[in-house]
């Protein structure tokens, strides 16, 4: 055996010897869809480094897929939901937040939310009750000894998980309406004044009644979160520790927060050390396309072809809507791909083929992508960003609104409401981000940005949840405004104490210059007595 394969040899068999030595093990609280996709890029990166990765499943859950080579378990638990009551309620929402939701005026939008909401939160509870209620299960999570719990705080749960089983937890979030979580359980500053409300539709660069409208959304939703969301949780806390706490204490545990996105979309504002951004972190260089779908791309010419989905929780759209989308992209040069399922449009042009499926970033990533029509939701968003792809954004619910906005911001989308465009509406918006070049060179410019980091995102997300697990926590990189109330955090303690120093001051002096005033006016009769 020659002396570089010995050493070959010998150094494959220590670094699967440090391998294990440095593994650990990982509980997850996981979240559905899109939440999932990208969380599951971060475990499958685990599952290669050599940990073990147990994911807490409810029986009624259907989204969770992974290669049948990962290394992933799962543990199942039963639910108190059925399968259809979740797909009755999740198809009741979905429709209401797109075809309702956006007629509604200001407050009756927040209503409307609040009502979906109660009921999602009503579900979310029972998982989290279905979890901590099961002494079975419990006892067998002690027992496992896992070194740290990565949870998608969007289904509070995770960090009671981490307080029962006293271990260190790691959250992976894009955000919480109104940015809540972010201000109140990771104590992130995020003034009004230049850092819009998550899903106000705003952005950093405010007119004064804009900065209104900023204030007004983050003091609805955080009255909305304090008053409809946060007492039920603060309930379920107290009782399943059997002492009073509530949600945002719990969650401000937390040890790091992944935030699902990164400067090449998001406006610049504060962070802090426990937070980091790793937008993108699923995106990879694009892959040869199955012969059947690049001979059809390869028929576009120079005109290229056109990506077109909106999401995988979108399913059958109204024919009507679907209809009024065939007949605008009947009506552009290139070819189109389009991820779609239900029936048929009637008048779907020859330039245009449907798919149930579609490899969404190989095909983003192929020369002869022209644009991208998409809902917006940040997965694919960052794929379009990573390889420089301008976009006609058409959101539906959720984040879509806020990252087509900093897209449109940026210079690299155009936006369409759902509801209410035209054939020519779309007609025009593709003809626009097509034939005029700023919206490739933008694109193209956030692409650049995307891929000049010195550690890539993955790698980032990956590097903090073994550093938690390696100091058993991170609390030294938590502020102290943890530990300070909402008063003390405003300082207005000492404001008000510094108000009662100058009033005093100001009180002593004003006796003082009255008691002087007095002396010589009695002073002055005395003498003029005399």
């Amino acid at each position: 055996m020659s002396v570089k394969t010995t050493a070959a040899l010998l150094l494959l068999q220590l670094s699967g010897f440090f391998g294990a030595a440095n593994s650990g093990k990982v509980l997850v609280w996981p979240m559905e869809f899109s939440h999932w996709f990208n969380l599951r890029t971060i475990l499958d990166e685990l599952v290669k480094k050599g940990h073990e990765v147990t994911v807490l499943r409810p029986s009624v859950f259907f989204s969770y897929e992974v290669d049948n080579t990962s290394a992933i378990e799962f543990e199942t638990y039963p639910s108190s939901y059925s399968v259809d009551d979740v797909e009755e309620l999740f198809v009741e929402a979905l429709a209401k937040i797109i075809y309702e939701l956006p007629k509604q005026s200001f407050w009756a939008y927040f209503l409307m939310l609040q009502e979906m909401y109660l009921k999602e939160s009503d579900y979310c509870e029972s998982l989290c009750r279905d979890v901590v209620f099961n002494k079975e299960l419990m006892t067998k999570l002690q027992k496992s000894s896992f070194d740290v719990i990565v949870a998608d705080p969007f289904v509070p749960c995770g960090d009671l998980l981490a307080e029962i089983l006293q271990m260190p937890f790691v959250y992976s979030l894009r955000f919480f309406p109104g940015n809540t979580y972010e201000k109140y359980s990771g104590g992130l500053p995020l003034p009004p004044s230049y850092v819009p409300a998550a899903l106000s539709e705003l952005s950093d660069r405010m007119t004064f009644i804009e900065r209104v409208e900023s204030v007004i959304y983050m003091l609805s939703f955080d009255f909305w979160f304090q008053t409809f969301n946060e007492k039920k949780w603060n309930k379920l806390y107290s009782e399943v520790l059997g002492r009073p706490t509530t949600l945002a204490e719990t969650m401000g545990k937390a040890d790091i927060w992944l935030i699902r996105t990164y400067w090449d979309l998001e406006f610049p504002h504060p962070v802090l050390p426990n937070f980091d951004y790793v937008g993108g972190l699923h995106c990879r260089p694009a892959k040869p396309l199955p012969r059947e779908i690049e001979d059809f791309v390869q028929s576009s010419g120079e005109h290229g072809v056109v990506v077109f989905s909106l999401g995988s929780m979108v399913g059958n759209l109204t024919e009507e809507r679907a209809n009024v989308i065939a007949a605008g992209l009947a009506q552009i040069p290139q070819k189109v791909l389009w991820r779609f399922e239900g029936k048929k449009p009637d008048i779907l042009g020859s330039n245009t083929r449907l798919y149930k499926w579609i490899p969404q970033n190989d095909l983003l990533g192929h020369p002869k992508t022209r644009a991208f029509i998409t809902h917006g939701g940040t997965n694919g968003i960052y794929e379009a960003i990573y390889h420089g792809v301008p976009v006609v954004g058409i959101p539906l619910f959720g984040d879509q609104y806020d990252n087509i906005v900093r897209m449109k911001t940026k210079g690299a989308a155009v936006r369409l409401d759902f509801l209410t465009m035209s054939s020519t509406d779309l007609f025009t918006a593709l003809k626009t981000v097509t034939d005029d070049p700023s919206y490739k060179e933008n694109a193209m410019r956030l692409s650049r940005i995307h891929h000049d980091q010195p550690v890539k995102p993955l790698d980032r997300a990956v590097f903090w949840i073994e550093f938690v697990m390696r100091h058993k926590g991170a609390k030294h990189l938590r502020v102290a405004a943890h530990d300070l109330s909402w008063v003390q955090y405003h300082s207005l303690d000492v404001i008000g104490f510094l108000l009662a120093c100058v009033v005093t001051v100001v009180f002593i002096i004003t006796k003082c210059c009255l008691f002087g005033c007095q002396k010589v006016a009695k002073a002055g009769r005395k003498k003029k007595r005399q």
